[in-house]
């Protein structure tokens, strides 16, 4: 079974990442070495390797390999980087970053989501992820300055907290736009000013938070 997993993840990499202009060799790098089924659901396991989304329970999803990979590159990340991650879900996605930088900040509102990733990661060997449950659109002030930000759902605006514990210069990575589908930014702290970039069209999950949606 291990055989099969490396043959799928590799051929994820390829595929869905490599041939569709994935470049960034850190990126894919960890890309083959994170067990993505370890983050899915047993049902879904099958299917963890496939070109889409998953649903992990609580509304909430793991994205599609390729937006991970997008938006992981978007950072421009060398490997020394301290990383705020809004929206722990499943985990994978903090995996790949901690496969890459230094140290990962990862908050997650859900309880039962975090504490599932936090198993996983202890399961894998991670020395270098930490996880708390609150709300993420208010950042984590006392582990702040962060090089980076990566928010995993969609915002109606980039929260002002994680603007506030961005270095200067940083990156931002985050869908913004309406509960129905959103644009994937890129937003650039350099000498005082912020300026955003669209990358592409998405569709995420709400953020949910005080500078995000309310709770329905």
């Amino acid at each position: 079974m291990k055989d099969n997993y490396d043959n799928l993840r590799n051929t994820m990499v390829k595929e869905q990442l490599a041939d569709r202009g994935i470049r960034d060799k850190l990126v894919l790098s960890a890309f083959q070495k994170v067990p993505r089924h370890r983050f899915v659901p047993e049902d879904s396991i099958e299917d963890s390797y496939c070109d889409y989304p998953l649903q992990i329970g609580y509304d909430q999803t793991i994205s599609q390999p390729y937006m991970v990979a997008l938006m992981t590159e978007s950072l421009a990340l060398s490997g020394g980087e301290r990383i705020l991650e809004v929206g722990t879900g499943s985990g994978y996605q903090t995996a790949i970053l901690a496969e890459i930088v230094k140290e990962v900040y990862s908050i997650e509102r859900v309880s039962e989501l975090a504490e599932r990733a936090k198993q996983t990661f202890d399961e894998l060997g991670y020395k270098n992820i930490h996880i708390k449950v609150a709300d993420g659109t208010l950042g984590w002030e006392e582990c702040a300055p962060y090089d980076g930000i990566i928010v995993t759902a969609g915002a109606p605006d980039v929260p002002e907290p994680l603007l506030r514990q961005l270095k200067n210069p940083g990156r931002v990575v985050v869908p913004i736009g309406t509960n129905f589908g959103q644009m994937l930014q890129l937003v650039s702290k350099l000498n005082g000013r912020v300026e955003s970039k669209n990358i592409c069209y998405c569709v995420f999950v709400p953020l949910i938070g005080r500078y995000g949606w309310s709770e329905r």
